[in-house]
């Protein structure tokens, strides 16, 4: 069925999956049925060590799949950005387009720790709906990318400021009641931890990162947060040398989590571009019989029950609507051509899979293709890439207008 919503070579070396950056859908939402209004800026507040994550309340019990039957609140944020593309277009069909597309949920990237102090808000303002976020703050993130580097580090305290950044998240949920929040939890960095270990970056944080993410599954299941693990996408752990490691790693991390029901399953082609199901394989995918998201994660469930985990997926198709736009499947960063995809629905014909959804927001840039930037990443300047292209997370208004234009679904 469909969501309801509320209007408004073997071993690939990748480094990201066009990841939001800082600012990505960043600010603020507020309830179109709420008059609770949440500041449209980043707060410059951060979440504090006396955070309660362990405050009293209910012991929440899992219910299976957390979309069934729930109505997805939509980010009025992403709305906003939205509609504002649509009025630098001049053409009224193409308006027309662009301005349904803010009525498509997306997830929310709590990126820095500023912006948990916004989570109350968004927490009231969601009501009873399913409040979607991305825990995405991980010390040395993205260790073998650049566009998408973090605030923390490890070798600045970044372990305990990480976990205060989670317990943060955490008392906001056990402090608000009727919400529903599901979260992908740090996409890109487990992933990194089976295929680039030859990065110095990631190998020298490899133990750092899994006792991160651990700290983060076991926290926030006390709040009752369904959770989907960051598991890449078939193009980067699909592959025959990848998938069997990639399965051993996630059961492991889920056992080492204490193996909660809330902790749901894990989440697949975040911010990239891989059809749910291919009509035929990309050229670009020759050697990989898992060359769509659905091949993969048919490939993969197994695995992972077999070895104790019977994982369920959600799968990001947010700018999957055009396939064979890529010379190699490693590009990821602000793809030409790309156009918006399958719409966020629970009618995935896959028992695997929950829902698809869209985690990134369209139009929001992946990364900058300025190559004398701090962050500026060789992906975002590649012979794939659309240029020129603003920092990560701002907005990339020529290239919305293209995801809008090459949408499939059309608009």
């Amino acid at each position: 069925m469909l969501f309801f919503f509320i209007p408004v070579p073997l071993l690939l070396l990748m480094g990201g999956a066009g990841s939001s950056s800082t600012s990505s859908s960043s600010s603020s939402w507020a309830s179109s049925t709420s008059s609770t209004r949440v500041s449209s800026t980043s707060s410059t507040k951060t979440t504090s060590g006396s955070a309660q994550a362990s405050s009293t309340g209910p012991v929440p019990t899992a219910s299976g799949n957390p979309y069934s039957g729930k109505s997805v609140w939509n980010s009025e944020y992403y709305a906003s950005e939205v509609y504002a593309a649509a009025a630098m277009v001049t053409d009224t069909a193409l308006k027309a387009k662009i301005s349904k597309v803010a009525s498509i949920p997306t997830f929310t990237w709590f990126d820095t720790m500023a912006k948990v102090a916004d989570l109350p808000g968004y927490l009231r303002a969601a009501g009873s709906s399913i409040l979607q976020i991305v825990v995405y703050d991980l010390p040395n993130r993205d260790c073998h990318a650049n566009a998408s580097n973090g605030e923390l580090l490890y070798a600045n305290n970044g372990a305990a400021l990480y976990q205060q950044y989670i317990d943060g998240i955490t008392a906001a949920i056990k402090a608000s009641s009727g919400s529903t929040v599901v979260a992908v939890i740090e996409p890109d960095s487990l992933a990194n931890l089976v295929t680039n270990l030859s990065d110095s970056r990631c190998s020298s944080v490899q133990d750092q990162y899994k006792a991160s993410v651990v700290y983060a599954l076991k926290t926030l299941a006390t709040a009752g947060v369904y959770m989907y693990i960051d598991a890449g996408h078939a193009g980067w752990l699909g592959w025959p040398a990848n998938i069997s490691p990639a399965a051993t790693m996630f059961t492991q991390i889920f056992k080492s989590a204490g193996s909660s029901p809330f902790i749901r399953g894990l989440a697949t082609n975040v911010a990239n571009y891989n059809a749910l199901t291919a009509a035929s394989p990309d050229p670009v995918t020759q050697g990989n019989n898992n060359y769509d998201e659905t091949h993969y994660i048919n490939a993969l469930g197994p695995m992972l029950a077999s070895s104790g985990w019977n994982a369920q997926f959600i799968v990001d198709q947010g700018r999957s609507g055009k396939q064979n736009i890529r010379s190699a499947w490693g590009n990821w960063c602000n793809i030409k051509n790309a156009g918006f995809g399958l719409r966020p629905t629970t009618s995935t014909g896959n028992s695997y899979i929950d829902a698809i959804v869209w985690i990134k927001p369209g139009g929001e840039c992946d990364g900058t293709s300025n190559t004398s930037a701090v962050r500026y990443d060789s992906m975002c300047g590649g012979p794939d890439a659309k240029v020129p292209a603003p920092e990560a997370g701002q907005w990339f208004q020529a290239y919305f207008v293209d995801l809008v234009t090459n949408a499939n679904p059309a608009f």
